[in-house]
Order: C-alpha cells, then sequence, then structure tokens
C-alpha cells in the first residue's frame, strides 16, 4: 500500500503548517518540511517544538532563503527530498506541497489511486513545443545565465541579461536532455526520486546549468524526471488542483468552494484563503476520514472561465481598419437568426428555405463541422471565419448567386452582428425567445462543460440562476444594442402573433410567415 512522504515548502503561518502536518501524518504518513530560511527564527522554533515528538515529521538539515524564480526553490525542494529519504525508508511516494495546499480527498482515496497505477504524476511538457508558457520569457529562460533574482534584485538581473543578448553571450543546452516544463506540484515514487537525486550528484554540468537558468522549478524535476522515467510511466498532469486568472496569478479558493474542490479531480488543490477558517476546518477533517465516496465531475476550469468571464466581454466600436472597404454590396441582404437553443434556429431556417428558396446556413461562426463550399480555405476553421468574416459572407453571397442569405448566430455573437450591421448591405436580425426550464439548463451546462454527470445537485442550484442570468443578459445586450432592425419571435406566442414580425424579417407576405410560424415542433427540445 502505498505510504506518502509529503515535501512542504512553506515559509509562513506557523500554527497552520503544525496543523498540517499533524492531519497529514495522523494517517501512517510521513513529511519533510523545509521552512524558509528568510522567515522569522521564532516561528521555525515554535515548529520544531510543537513537532519534535511526531515520528512521522523531519525537517531539511540546511535550510535556504528563498527568492521566487530563482534556484534557490529547487534547492530547497531536493533538501526536504533528501532529508525525506533518509528519514522514512518505507515511503512509496514523494508528494510536493506548500503551506497553502490542503487536502480535498481523504487519505483512503490517495492511497488507492496511487496503488492503482504505477507511474509518476507530473506536469512534463515540451519547453519549446508547447504553449505552457503564456506570457514573457521563454528561451531566454535558459539560452542566457540568470545569476541574479528579477524580484529582489531587478536592476541586476536586467542589466546582465541584456548585456548578455547585446554581446550574444548564449549557452548551449546539455545535448543529451529534453527540456521539459511544467508546474513544480508533483508526486513521483521513490525509484524516480532516487534516480533524480542520482543524477544530480552525477552531472555537475546539469546542476550549473539549471543553477543559473531562470525559473527553474518548472524545469528541473520536469526534464529529468523524463530523462530517468520511461514515457510510459508517467502522467503529465499534477494531482493537485489549482487554477490561474487571466493575468497568471493563482486563484485563491474561499468558504463556498468546498462542493467544487471535493469534485474535482485531483488529491490537493491550491491556494486555500487564510480566511476560509470554515473551508479549511471541513477539509481539515477530510484526509483522516473512512469509507468516504466522492463523485468527480471536474468542472472546476470550466466553470471558473465561465463565472469570471462575464464582466469581461471586450466591446468594439467600430470597424478594423482594414475591413473599412470590404462590404457586402448594397444591394444585397443579410438575414440572421439569433437563438440560444441551435435546434429551433437550425428547424427554422429549414422551414424558409422550404417556403421561400432563400439560401440558409446554419451557426457558420461556432460549429466547425457546417457544411460550407471551399472557398480557398478562408471557410478552413473558426478562427479564420470570424477573422475574415465579411470576405467570407461576399463570398458566400457570390457562391450561391443570391442577393438575400440566412444565417444563425449565437446571442453571444453580438460584435459580428455589430459589424454585419454595420456593413453598407441591408442587414436584418430575427430573435428566436425560447424558454430555459432547469432540464434545459442542466443539459447545457453538461454540454459546456460547466457542469459533469456526477456534479451535485446543491452545486447545480447554485449555478442555474447564473447560467439563466447569462442568457438573458445576451438577450438584453441585444435589444440595448440599438439596432434598427431587429424583429423578436416568441416560444410562449402563437403562430399567428409569430408571423408579424417573421413577415417583416423575410420580406415576404403574412400568409407564406404564417405557414412557417406554424410549422410542427418548432420549439421542442
Amino acid at each position: 500500500m502505498a505510504k506518502i512522504a509529503f515535501i512542504l515548502l512553506c515559509h509562513k503561518d506557523p500554527d497552520g503548517i503544525i496543523r498540517q502536518a499533524e492531519r497529514l501524518t495522523a494517517v501512517g504518513d510521513c513529511m519533510a518540511i523545509h521552512f524558509d530560511a528568510r522567515a522569522p527564527a521564532a516561528d521555525y522554533a515554535a515548529i520544531r517544538k510543537a513537532l519534535a515528538t511526531n515520528p512521522n515529521v523531519t525537517f531539511a538539515r540546511r535550510r535556504i532563503k528563498c527568492g521566487w524564480g530563482g534556484w534557490s526553490l529547487v534547492q530547497a525542494t531536493l533538501n526536504a527530498t533528501e532529508a525525506a529519504l533518509a528519514a522514512f525508508p518505507d515511503a512509496t511516494h514523494f508528494y510536493m506541497l506548500s503551506g497553502d495546499c490542503m487536502a480535498i480527498k481523504s487519505a483512503e482515496y490517495a492511497h488507492d489511486r496511487l496503488d492503482a497505477e504505477d507511474v509518476d504524476h507530473i506536469e512534463s511538457f515540451d519547453f519549446f513545443a508547447s504553449d505552457w508558457i503564456k506570457t514573457g520569457m521563454k528561451e531566454d529562460r535558459l539560452i542566457y545565465r540568470h545569476p541574479f533574482n528579477e524580484r529582489s534584485q531587478p536592476r541586476l538581473f536586467y542589466v546582465a541579461y541584456g548585456l548578455q543578448r547585446m554581446l550574444g553571450l548564449k549557452r548551449a543546452i546539455p545535448a543529451d536532455l529534453q527540456m521539459m516544463i511544467g508546474s513544480q506540484w508533483w508526486c513521483l515514487r521513490r525509484r524516480t526520486i532516487e534516480w533524480v537525486i542520482d543524477l544530480a550528484r552525477s552531472r555537475r554540468d546539469v546542476m550549473r546549468f539549471f543553477r543559473t537558468s531562470w525559473i527553474p522549478d518548472e524545469t528541473f524535476f520536469q526534464t529529468l524526471v523524463r530523462h530517468v522515467v520511461p514515457e510510459a510511466e508517467i502522467r503529465s498532469r499534477t494531482l493537485t488542483f489549482l487554477m490561474f486568472s487571466d493575468y497568471g496569478m493563482p486563484v485563491t479558493f474561499y468558504n463556498d468552494h468546498f462542493d467544487l474542490l471535493l469534485n474535482q479531480d485531483y488529491l490537493f488543490a491550491r491556494k486555500i484563503s487564510p480566511e476560509a477558517r470554515d473551508l479549511k476546518a471541513r477539509l481539515g477533517d477530510l484526509y483522516a476520514s473512512k469509507g468516504m465516496r466522492f463523485q468527480v465531475s471536474n468542472e472546476g476550469q470550466s466553470l471558473y472561465r465561465f463565472l469570471t468571464g462575464r464582466g469581461r466581454e471586450g466591446r468594439r466600436f467600430a470597424p478594423r481598419f482594414w475591413e473599412g472597404e470590404t462590404s457586402l454590396g448594397r444591394e444585397r441582404e443579410l438575414m440572421i437568426v439569433v437563438c440560444k437553443k441551435w435546434h429551433v434556429a437550425k428547424r427554422l431556417v429549414a422551414k424558409v428555405h422550404q417556403v421561400t428558396a432563400i439560401p440558409a446556413i446554419d451557426y457558420l461562426f461556432s460549429e466547425e463541422a457546417t457544411p460550407l463550399p471551399d472557398l480557398g480555405g478562408i471557410q478552413a476553421t473558426l478562427e479564420k471565419r470570424t477573422r475574415h468574416r465579411r470576405a467570407l459572407m461576399r463570398m458566400l453571397f457570390d457562391y450561391q448567386g443570391t442577393r438575400q442569405l440566412i444565417v444563425c448566430m449565437d446571442p453571444a455573437d453580438i460584435e459580428l452582428m455589430r459589424d454585419f450591421c454595420s456593413d453598407r448591405a441591408t442587414t436584418r436580425l430575427l430573435e428566436i425567445e425560447c424558454d430555459f426550464s432547469d432540464d434545459y439548463l442542466v443539459g447545457h451546462a453538461k454540454r459546456t462543460g460547466l457542469a459533469g454527470e456526477h456534479t451535485t445537485q446543491e452545486t447545480l442550484d447554485r449555478l442555474l440562476p447564473t447560467i439563466r442570468y447569462d442568457l438573458r443578459h445576451e438577450s438584453d445586450r441585444i435589444r440595448d444594442a440599438g439596432f434598427a432592425d431587429l424583429a423578436r419571435i416568441r416560444q410562449a406566442a402563437r403562430p399567428e402573433e409569430n408571423a408579424v414580425p417573421l413577415a417583416a424579417f423575410l420580406s415576404i407576405a403574412e400568409a407564406a410567415a404564417q405557414e412557417i410560424a406554424a410549422m410542427d415542433h418548432l420549439f421542442a427540445d
């Protein structure tokens, strides 16, 4: 059975560190602690004293003054890991933690998870081919030497960096290493740790290289593990649940995140807010619990993006300069059917085409698989269609040989609507106002990844009002945009009532519009 040696890097909150050590070792696991040498000596003394009688706790023999982005974090990790190897010969797995981490599964669950596969868990992506680094320095982290810390010595850091670039003082990466990158929060088997330590001791060139690379805690273990362990025995993921904001800052969890955290496919989570006392208390009892069942739905990342994105839609108030003369043509009519329930819009435009013969295209800006003719590649991807939307629409008019064209759009695509409505062509919009039952919203949440098959009812009850409001907000944005030619039909209205705006939208007789509006099962889910 798995026995975990936790490698704890910490620098504050001695009382919290003591509680964390006591909780995680109470079930038979063990811990090696590195407490930052920059922290107050009294705090470290308090931790040592409180845990002195705990046989499952040891300490790094040498404490390091740690600084973000520098080699010190790796050296502190190595020191604590070597202490754990010596003190706990029966430990099978070594798990990196910070003082802000807490268990979101029981020890019983964690041990079963580690016993299920004889593998290492560490994010390990190709440094140069992956997009793991979103912004800032990439290759230069490695090919230049960084003896100074950017946070504590910014002037020296950038002077040294600039001089090397100016003088062309690039260095070679060790030829036999494939550079990898990933999160520093890993869980490795004992033999893997021993192999990495042996490699570090025998390869001075490798150690010299990483000591002066920038942010080596994201590359050192990630690279060396790949060097000593077959790929089939590596799961390139962390078992610690963490998320980052758009600005690259770690997301902090609070009291109301308990259910969300337990539903994620991870063993620990960071960062837990120091003020989240209720959350800490509930999670604190979790690791030692017995017989608990966890319903893993794993919707945390997509749910976070959804909720934080509500207030961040950038608005575009004018056409791009390169599109200024890319008009669809004054003589043409573009009719946009807007509906959140895509199947309803598709039924409507299919019936419209049957009755009027006006060419109709489904959600070409939302669905990659929408059937389109070969237009020289401009139609190949959603990104291309959206970027070259006016040119694409002109080509579709030309291909169809028509002056009228109907397309479907999602209500979220308001910037596309704005753009087309600012064109010289005649653009009309028809919004289909549907009813949304709770069952439909649950299905919508699952289809879009906001919920999973095992998301608890309590989580869904909190989520549904937000989704319902979001759909209403999209509709309100369309109304508030002041489009000159906007019609609306409603699920709650009678066919004869919907025929009037439909006739105006299509410029057809009301009798023909009545035939379309009265079609069977138009609004059925």
